[in-house]
């Protein structure tokens, strides 16, 4: 006989783990208890040795499916006798932190459920388990318990309580157990908050989404904007009045074979579709495409997720329907997760609203994935992946907030080997999103017990980001932008000590004060060395050049021709007002409000510019985007470049790439195979110029990371040469590659250098 105290630390609350102890104890006649505490889970056993090893094994064999085990912390003690085993109440809350689960798509058995006349929860838009349904979102504070979730107000009835109560249950301790007479429940309004009778709402909904109305539609961390995605109506309704006039639409469909219907998908693809996490997977379009044209024009993608509620089952079960499912949020603001703010801001985009009275305490938007090379790469990391850590190869000796960048913001906390990156806060560049922010962080200090001694922040002095970091009464360490992309992305792929990295994005702040963005640097986790970047060019205007990419594009030939551009005799100089060209002149000659870039992503939409592809855009990175999805698939042509050595470093002169298609443009080239050369003149520079860097420093590892390296065709040509040559490459695959992941690079910056003693 023996008693033992284990301890385990990891994703062990919110998954049916208590339960499966519970049933694990009694199956080996162990006497004892187990508890939520506020480090995981505390169990105590007593009974004859040779059981409980058995215990023990099938402990870690069997846990279930959603756990995630970190740590087994085992200690005998003295005898005490128990007489059965238990259940305890968590533990109250200490200094110590617990690992939370992300919200879990609906499990099967609750599906089977859902659609069982016999059941008692059949078509309950809120059924769920231990394995699935709100955790993150409904979580206020820690231990996770009923009573402190937005849960709290909904008792459980008789036989919820019973389900809750027992052992043998799929709803033992499963904290928003509830059923139609004790839970949440549906209710429709007009645009105006007048409510909507109907004794079937869900059929009544999709009623309206057969007319071609907009529904908002209340889901897991925030209300979705809904409409028919074959209705070509609808969909320019929904574009015209949310103010968004291009940037590609999300769908929802019911199943994998109605995926198939629309979209090409392999393995890899449909198995992120079916996972827990449910995120929107980039998948290439057939042809033709069945979906309304302004879905995703000029896009070789749709951006589809399947089902991930009960309400969602639903109501694509109910419709027969494929939905875009857009994020309801006014323009640049946070997505909506209270119903009286939604009837506020989205009472003039959708026709009717679709509430219930669970509340959402953290709201949080989809995620959003592809594949690359047979695995994932994450681009948006939110629901169902936050707020699990990213596990770091040392301990960090202080607790550390990092404030993330201006675009897809994001921030990230460190304690011990932790790094818990934030849920997608958006564009930090109104008070809407700001207070987001605060609110994020202030829950995730509290949820994992963390309280910042350092704060990190970008060194760009306008960002929101920077400006609250730099408020805060601690230490503070300013990060590089393009060093804290390469350092997320050794993370990201678990990997230490020094490296090439390749950094292409549209803008980060440098440490001379320019505007980088074609970077390669010499780095590891506490230092880095700029050794090659692209020439530097003015961005005529500013953040205009941004939304007005020929603006970059004259900025680039002008910097060839000087004076002679207007003798190119080309379309886009000749369609360009001269008054205009004139003004942009000054501006550039006098250095007035035109920055100096060495930005790939400017490259990248000045070129798109030339080609007369998008001259002016409607959302970030447009211009690149549609020029990546002309280029002819397969063409293996490139143009000329020069690199050049400059104070010990290589600056790559774009001039003979530009002057290669012009040359092409006055032969009639088609754009397809411009664009095609283009990326591969891209692909080949970074070869050239590794192969450069890794001669001189004896360096073989290469680390690709930015918001350019979204761009596949790029990315893939230029992974694949790197190959050829032998190199180990590391591209995004866990935290994005875009500024999304910023947050993560420049905590572990600020961790290492706060363990070394080092400053930047």
């Amino acid at each position: 006989m023996k008693r033992l105290e284990i301890k385990i630390k990891g994703i062990v609350q919110g998954v049916g783990f208590r339960p499966f102890i519970y049933t694990l104890a009694n199956r080996y006649s162990l006497k004892g208890f187990v508890l939520n505490d506020n480090e995981g889970v505390k169990i105590e056993i007593e009974g004859e040795d040779f059981l409980i090893e058995k215990f023990l094994k099938n402990l870690q064999d069997e846990a279930p499916p959603l756990s995630k085990i970190e740590k087994i912390i085992i200690q005998e003690l003295p005898l005490v006798n128990y007489t059965d085993f238990t259940i305890k109440p968590s533990a109250g809350k200490t200094e110590k932190f617990v690992l939370i689960s992300p919200d879990i798509a609906t499990c099967e058995e609750c599906l089977k459920e859902l659609f069982d006349p016999q059941d008692r929860r059949y078509r309950y838009p809120f059924i769920n388990c231990t394995n699935c349904g709100p955790r993150f979102t409904i979580i206020m504070d820690i231990p996770y318990d009923r009573e402190r979730t937005t849960m709290k107000d909904f008792a459980m009835c008789e036989r919820c309580r019973a389900e809750y109560e027992d052992p043998s249950s799929r709803r033992f301790h499963a904290q928003p157990n509830c059923c139609p007479q004790c839970g949440p429940h549906l209710e429709i309004m007009d645009h105006t908050g007048n409510i909507i009778k109907a004794d079937d709402p869900i059929q009544k909904i999709c009623e309206f989404l057969h007319e071609g109305k907009i529904v908002a539609i209340k889901g897991l961390g925030g209300f979705h904007l809904a409409c028919d995605a074959q209705n070509h109506q609808a969909v320019s309704t929904l574009r015209k009045r949310k103010g968004r006039e291009e940037k590609p639409f999300a769908v929802m469909a019911k199943d994998i074979d109605t995926v198939k219907s629309f979209c090409r998908l392999n393995e890899v693809e449909e198995k992120l579709l079916l996972s827990e996490k449910r995120p929107i997977v980039l998948l290439r379009k057939k042809d033709p495409d069945p979906l309304a044209p302004g879905v995703a024009p000029n896009q070789r993608y749709h951006g589809v997720m399947l089902p991930y509620t009960p309400l969602h089952h639903l109501i694509l079960q109910e419709s027969g329907l494929i939905l875009v499912m857009t994020s309801g949020n006014l323009c640049e603001e946070p997505i909506c997760f209270k119903n009286e703010e939604a009837l506020s801001r989205l009472g003039g985009i959708a026709d009717y609203f679709l509430m219930h009275n669970r509340d959402i305490y953290m709201r949080c938007d989809d995620s959003v994935s592809r594949c690359f090379n047979g695995k994932e790469m994450i681009l948006r990391r939110s629901r169902g992946y936050v707020p699990d850590p990213i596990k770091l190869p040392f301990k960090s000796d202080v607790h550390i907030l990092a404030c993330g960048a201006e675009l897809k913001n994001t921030f990230c906390v460190i304690r011990e080997d932790y790094a818990f990156l934030s849920h997608h806060i958006g564009d930090l560049e109104n008070l809407e999103t700001l207070v987001a922010f605060k609110k994020g962080i202030e829950h995730f200090k509290k949820l994992f017990s963390i309280d910042p001694v350092v704060v990190t922040h970008d060194m760009h002095p306008e960002y929101l980001s920077t400006k609250y970091a730099r408020e805060l009464p601690i230490k503070q360490v300013p990060v590089q932008h393009h060093h804290a992309h390469i350092v997320s992305c050794m993370v990201d792929n678990g990997i230490t000590g020094k490296v090439i990295g390749v950094a292409f994005d549209g803008l980060g702040y440098g440490s001379d004060g320019k505007l980088w963005g074609g970077e390669f640097l010499v780095a590891d986790f506490a230092n880095f060395k700029r050794v090659a970047h692209f020439k530097y060019i003015p961005m005529p205007g500013g953040v205009k050049a941004i939304v007005e990419p020929w603006r970059m594009a004259f900025s680039y030939l002008y910097d060839i021709y000087g004076d002679q551009i207007f003798d190119l005799g080309i379309d886009f100089v000749r369609e360009i007002d001269r008054g205009l060209c004139n003004a942009l002149l000054a501006l550039i000659k006098k250095g007035i409000n035109s920055p100096l870039t060495s930005s790939a992503g400017r490259l990248f939409d000045g070129v798109s510019a030339l080609l007369g592809i998008r001259r002016n855009i409607s959302y970030e990175g447009q211009a690149a985007i549609e020029l990546e999805m002309l280029a002819e698939e397969g063409y293996t042509g490139r143009y000329n470049y020069e690199l050049e050595n400059q104070n010990s470093k290589i600056i790559i002169n774009p001039a003979k790439i530009f002057q290669g298609i012009i040359n092409d443009l006055n032969q009639k080239v088609k754009t397809s195979v411009i664009s095609a050369k283009f990326h591969n003149t891209i692909a080949e520079i970074i070869c050239e110029v590794v192969l450069k860097i890794a001669s001189e420093y004896g360096l073989k590892r290469v680390v690709l990371s930015g918001g350019v390296f979204q761009n596949m065709v790029l990315l893939k040509t230029a992974v694949d040469k790197l190959h050829e040559m032998n190199f180990e490459v590391y591209t995004h695959n866990r935290v994005p590659p875009n500024d999304g992941g910023i947050s993560l690079g420049q905590a572990v910056i600020a961790a290492q250098l706060m363990k070394t003693g080092n400053e930047l």
